[in-house]
């Protein structure tokens, strides 16, 4: 997700995140949206259609015109994007660019299993303009043992063609993101991810709360395991010897700890700026927030109805854009405030009065990386 680089509850959209399939042709175990709390997706169509498309194009024209803005970001999404092929996402594409004024670029992009990518599929992307991410558990099939399809067959095969795709699309190829298994060892995961190529690397924390704790697998357990698993994957990138990927996560770190915004809503405080506009229409907040309960991303807005002004008002818009304002007392007293920033806001959930006013449930494990990062980088500034 885009964050605006200070907090400002009127700063404007600049992620638009479009679903055009809200239907998966994968069943992976740890998905949070369709197995999860919220079950708002059956009730979607199973796309978008063409009215929704044209209109939510122009809901984005009217706010890019609004707020004057020159360059805004916009993701394809599910579910599956592909599963009806390339087709609705180049209908898309053509609907937005019909839509927006000349001085405005749209940044787009499209995050897919890989299970339905083919190279004329790839072509057809690439000659829209659109940069492809992948989603992978890790670069070998056992790494992905948990994303099988509705039949329990296993994806990897068509998951690795799409990434020996990508490799030889450089210009295209978005990145990886992986979801973090506990699992699966750090440096296997690392190691073969970076075999693949990618120009990026995002690990992503199980999204969970203090309800719905982090998976941890069975025996014994040290008190940060998601921090110490990404903290033996910084130690491998950060002693590359030659390029390595971008990891999203560890730049972002590196760079708040220099004094620079953040521009992720895993870590950092400036204040996200982006919705989502499902399949029928509805504006919503992001999807991580799913994880939380029935309804915790609705608005009850939509965009034939409400302009994404509008939006700007509803306060679970507006909570996301408070900055340290919005952090429980805990997190505003810690000296780690300006990097960590609370953590992803969905991770902040606990039923029964606090909402998401509480430190991140993977608080010891955000404090534990970013720590360890601190410390390698100042003993690089000491011995440079």
């Amino acid at each position: 997700m885009v964050c605006q680089s200070r907090p400002d509850t009127a700063v404007p959209f600049r992620q638009f995140v479009l679903k055009t399939h809200s239907r998966c042709n994968l069943a992976c175990t740890y998905c949070y949206i369709y197995a999860g709390p919220d079950r708002s997706w059956r009730e979607r169509p199973p796309h978008a259609p063409p009215g929704t498309v044209r209109q939510t194009a122009l809901r984005i024209a009217e706010h890019v015109r609004a707020h004057g803005l020159r360059d805004i970001r916009v993701d394809l999404h599910g579910g599956e994007p592909l599963l009806t092929g390339p087709g609705p996402l180049l209908d898309q594409a053509a609907a937005l660019r019909a839509a927006l004024p000349p001085d405005c670029r749209a940044h787009l992009g499209v995050q897919t299993n890989g299970t339905l990518l083919t190279e004329p599929v790839l072509d057809a992307l690439a000659g829209a303009g659109f940069r492809v991410g992948l989603s992978l558990d890790g670069g070998t099939p056992g790494l992905n043992r948990r994303r099988l399809d509705h039949a329990g067959r296993a994806s990897w095969p068509a998951a690795s063609r799409a990434a020996r795709l990508l490799a030889r699309r450089p210009d295209v190829f978005a990145g990886i993101l992986c979801t973090i298994d506990l699992t699966s060892d750090p440096a296997g995961v690392y190691r073969s991810l970076r075999a693949l190529g990618p120009p990026m690397l995002d690990f992503l924390l199980p999204h969970a709360n203090w309800t719905s704790r982090p998976p941890v697998p069975p025996g014994p357990a040290g008190p940060t395991p998601y921090g110490d698993w990404l903290c033996t994957v910084f130690d491998l990138w950060w002693g590359e010897p030659g390029p390595a990927p971008r990891v999203r996560l560890f730049t972002e770190i590196i760079g708040l700890l220099l004094g620079r915004p953040s521009t992720s809503e895993a870590v950092g405080l400036s204040p996200v700026v982006a919705l989502v506009v499902d399949t029928d229409g509805a504006i919503e907040q992001v999807d991580s927030l799913k994880s939380a309960y029935e309804g915790a991303a609705a608005t009850g807005l939509d965009v034939f109805r409400n302009s994404f002004d509008e939006a700007l008002d509803h306060p679970g818009m507006a909570a996301r854009r408070l900055g340290a304002g919005g952090l429980c007392a805990q997190c505003r007293s810690c000296p780690l405030l300006t990097v960590c920033g609370g953590g992803n806001y969905a991770h902040r959930y606990r039923a029964g009065g606090t909402g998401f006013r509480n430190p991140s449930v993977y608080c010891a494990d955000l404090e534990r990386v970013i720590r360890h990062i601190a410390s390698r980088l100042a003993s690089e500034v000491r011995a440079g």
